[in-house]
């Protein structure tokens, strides 16, 4: 079984000033993240800007990641959509060598039902080679999975493991936490609330900001979860101005402002994206200077 506990790191998709994808710095910042010990590695999620990369550079980012990252933390493809049978036919017929599980957003743009939810994740389940991460992200998706949803298919598969929860509401996530089976994990799908809810019993965090600072962050997430509630609180505390800064501009405009302040990427998004506001991008490096990190 694999062990997503801990911090995982939703890796951002890095560009060249001409647009492309960035190979070579994306090969620095993944060897940044496991030089800094992360417990895992979420390729093509939301932050990685998937939804902009053609299907060549989707697989040509999994063949990097697989070769830096394979055998040396858990590496988690997402892979979802709102086309449930192309996310079967892709389960059905893709290589997934070295790929340690999935994690499939809740469908978007058509508005399912509950149980359109449960039966779309229920026909993934059913042909996946590798276990299932559900993702609830209603910011995003318009559409909120309920924990009795979440429950029923964590309860009925058991190769769904797990489920990153980006609701918000912190009262269905406790109620998550409460009612799961011992062996499903709730990760926390933000960074400024991950703290909180490893106090009730949340298995760890997929992050944005480890993506700049995955020494700090990660060893917050592991003395929270050791029990460890006030060392790990002052480091939260920490990063309570960049939390927000992080994403009052969108994801990943934030994360890659930071990235190119501290001189690892170009401040590139494909559009529909932009970059952060330039008064958005001067905060950032105000903080960063004042956490002591080189811009």
């Amino acid at each position: 079984m694999v062990n997503l506990h801990g911090m995982g790191v939703a890796l951002i998709t890095p560009f060249t000033q001409k647009g492309e994808v960035d190979y070579e710095a994306l090969s620095r910042l993944i060897d940044y993240q496991l030089l800094n010990h992360i417990d895992y590695i979420v390729a093509l999620g939301t932050t990685a800007e998937t939804p902009t990369l053609t299907e060549e550079e989707k697989k040509d980012i999994m063949d990097l990641v697989l070769r830096k990252a394979s055998g040396k933390v858990p590496v988690v493809m997402g892979l979802g959509g709102n086309n449930t049978k192309s996310i079967t036919d892709q389960l059905q017929n893709g290589n997934f060598r070295g790929i340690d599980a999935i994690l499939s957003v809740v469908p978007y743009y058509n508005k399912p039902s509950q149980e359109g939810l449960y039966q779309h994740f229920a026909a993934i389940a059913k042909v996946s080679p590798v276990p299932v991460v559900l993702y609830n992200v209603p910011g995003r998706t318009g559409t909120n999975m309920t924990a009795a949803t979440t429950l029923r298919l964590a309860n009925d598969f058991d190769n769904i493991i797990a489920i990153k929860e980006a609701s918000g509401d912190m009262a269905q996530i406790e109620s998550l936490i409460k009612d799961k089976p011992s062996d499903f994990l709730v990760i926390s799908g933000d960074d400024g609330v991950a703290f909180p809810l490893i106090t009730q019993g949340a298995a760890g965090v997929i992050s944005v900001i480890g993506n700049a600072f995955p020494a700090e962050f990660s060893r917050m997430v592991r003395l929270a979860l050791q029990g460890d509630y006030e060392n790990a609180r002052t480091i939260h505390h920490r990063f309570t101005e960049l939390f927000e800064l992080l994403f009052v501009d969108g994801n990943p405009a934030g994360v890659k402002s930071m990235l190119s302040a501290m001189g690892m990427i170009e401040n590139k998004l494909r559009l529909p994206l932009v970059p952060t506001r330039i008064t958005t991008y001067e905060k950032i490096r105000n903080v960063l200077e004042k956490l002591n990190v080189k811009c």
